[in-house]
């Protein structure tokens, strides 16, 4: 499916110009706005068109470019751009950054992410206090250095039972975090593997233990767009 949003260009907290793609529904007076980050991907075809769902639904959404440009469709220079990659200052100026250009849409901003991204959206949550709410797709943070209580606002979160990057028992520890910092955490488990929602993790052999499932996805969007209607809209 084409794209339909369009590139922007905003500012970083340092004044660094930061690169992103922005996907706009048809009726902006009063939409909130949602922080999208990528899969060690990159900013590709795949995440734009999440933007663009988002903006379907009525959503003003933005990817901010964390690789500068780059993206790849190949495992090993994927691990290495999310390697090279500093996720304080991605969450700290990037992500941030981020907020600040949709602040000129609206105050009412959420975050969603996917893998890497889901890493990032939780220290980005934790970190950044102008989000209403959080979608984390597969992705942890170190969890000897996560602390959920920094976390304000609602988070639902979806995760496979078969995923080899994540495993259940990391789920589980982050749940129990949860638990016990008194946030409000919605965890969802679906019988999948890694990136299930990931259209283009066909099973071709460019990573091992993705898979798509159109199945979960669907139910794993159905109940995002719920959770992000009661959270988000005034």
């Amino acid at each position: 499916m084409r794209n339909v949003g369009t590139m922007v260009s905003f500012q970083r907290p340092d004044g660094q110009a930061l690169a992103g793609y922005l996907a706009r529904p048809v009726k902006l007076e009063g939409a909130p706005a949602i922080v999208v980050i990528q899969e060690w991907w990159g900013l590709n075809a795949q995440i734009r068109g999440v933007a663009d769902r988002l903006s379907q639904a009525g959503y003003i959404a933005l990817v901010p470019d964390l690789y500068r440009g780059k993206s790849t469709v190949e495992e090993e220079e994927a691990h290495h751009y999310m390697d090279g990659l500093d996720f304080a200052d991605a969450v700290s100026q990037d992500v941030r950054g981020a907020v600040r250009y949709l602040n000129t849409y609206t105050d009412i901003i959420g975050v969603t992410g996917f893998c890497m991204g889901g890493a990032l959206a939780l220290l980005a949550l934790s970190a950044i206090p102008e989000f209403a709410a959080g979608v984390v797709w597969y992705g942890i943070p170190p969890l000897d250095h996560f602390d959920a209580s920094d976390i304000k606002a609602p988070i639902q979160a979806h995760w496979a039972t078969q995923d080899a990057f994540f495993p259940a028992a990391s789920v589980d520890v982050l749940e129990t975090k949860f638990a016990s910092s008194g946030v409000s955490a919605e965890f969802h488990r679906y019988l999948a593997h890694h990136a299930f929602a990931n259209e283009t993790a066909v099973g071709d052999g460019r990573i091992r233990g993705t898979q798509y499932d159109p199945v979960w996805a669907q139910l794993a969007w159905d109940r995002t767009l719920t959770f992000l209607g009661r959270t988000l809209w005034k």
